[in-house]
């Protein structure tokens, strides 16, 4: 992997985990982990460009089609690829189809970005989450593999169990809330190789029994 102390420029690609959901600011827009990074990123390179490219709801197939090229196109110095999680969740998912789109996906963004970023998602325990379990940790066997294969990092946030704590996601169990956005966010951070600011896999403080 290849660390630079400066990255002029970021893109993003994925879908509602990538976009921003559910940390609303004052003036009625979303913000996510990944305008958190590229504002970070901003104060270190003057003239620095940013596109978030992630639209939620969208499954693999739909993010290569949609996105992949335009990211390609952009030639940003990171490129974050977040996606398969919505596949892999759904009763009925094809996983020889969601490898191939996103081998496609990588060997696309690859060559084209100084860093490409991976991401083995976070999970929370529960009925749903756990009943596809063997599915999604296919998923993420197929990421090292394919970072491996392509010179990709890799965040981790599905080990980390600081992540899975209740009060990192929204009460819609599905998005993270602003703790979230913002550990995520240093994750990568450090993943780039960018000197650390907090520790993003330290447990929150216990709180009083309400």
């Amino acid at each position: 992997m290849e660390l630079n102390a400066s990255y002029t420029s970021f893109v993003a690609v994925g879908d509602s985990f990538t976009e921003g959901m559910s940390d609303l600011l004052a003036d009625g827009t979303y913000r996510g982990w990944a305008d958190i990074l590229a504002a970070r990123l901003a104060v270190r390179s003057p003239g620095f460009r940013y596109a978030n490219l992630a639209v939620r709801g969208k499954l693999i197939g739909q993010i290569v089609d949609e996105q992949v090229e335009a990211a390609a196109g952009l030639r940003a110095d990171v490129v974050t690829l977040v996606g398969g999680l919505n596949d892999t969740l759904r009763p009925k998912c094809d996983m020889g189809m969601v490898r191939g789109r996103l081998e496609e996906a990588v060997q696309r963004l690859a060559p084209t970005c100084k860093q490409l970023v991976l991401m083995r998602s976070p999970g929370r325990s529960g009925p749903v989450f756990d009943r596809f379990r063997p599915r999604v940790e296919a998923l993420f066997a197929l990421i090292d593999d394919l970072a491996g294969q392509h010179g990709a990092a890799v965040v981790d946030l599905y080990s980390a169990p600081s992540i899975a704590d209740p009060r990192m996601w929204d009460v819609d169990r599905l998005h993270l809330a602003a703790e979230g956005h913002r550990r995520v966010a240093e994750a990568v951070w450090q993943t780039l190789g960018l000197p650390a600011e907090l520790d993003w896999r330290a447990r929150m403080p216990a709180t009083a029994p309400p």
